[in-house]
């Protein structure tokens, strides 16, 4: 399938400068030209798209993104490298997340203690709140 920029852009979600801007900086490799010298986007080049979405989602800085595309070229020769740039990723990830849980405990925590004041303010007992309303 055969997808024009307009259509990869929507189908990938990143805007049109996005798909040009990651070709010009190496991310994308130039995609096929249709008889009229236009872009057309292959079912492969979307699903790279995706997962350099995932990698920019995870909060990989363009440098890495660009070293992972360069290797990738070089295939299965440079499958230890790309391993270790997703192994480190990964790492990076699981802190933020781990980082994240320590958030919302807290905001768990500070929630049902609001939810406590509001029980001794109207006082209404623990688990009654539904009866009453």
């Amino acid at each position: 399938m055969s997808y024009s920029i307009a259509e990869a852009a929507r189908r990938s979600g990143l805007s049109i400068d996005t798909l040009r801007y990651y070709e010009r900086i190496k991310l994308l490799d130039p995609p096929a030209r249709d008889t009229a010298g236009r872009r057309a986007y292959s079912d492969d080049d979307l699903n790279w798209l995706g997962f350099l979405t995932k990698l920019r989602t995870t909060g990989m800085p363009i440098k890495s993104m660009r070293e992972y595309a360069s290797l990738r070229r070089r295939g299965v020769a440079s499958a230890g490298r790309r391993k270790a740039l997703l192994v480190e990723q990964r790492r990076s990830v699981a802190e933020r997340i781990a980082e994240l849980q320590g958030c919302l405990d807290i905001l768990d925590y500070k929630i049902e203690n609001y939810a406590q004041v509001e029980r001794n303010v109207l006082g209404v007992e623990p688990g009654m709140e539904e009866i009453s309303a």
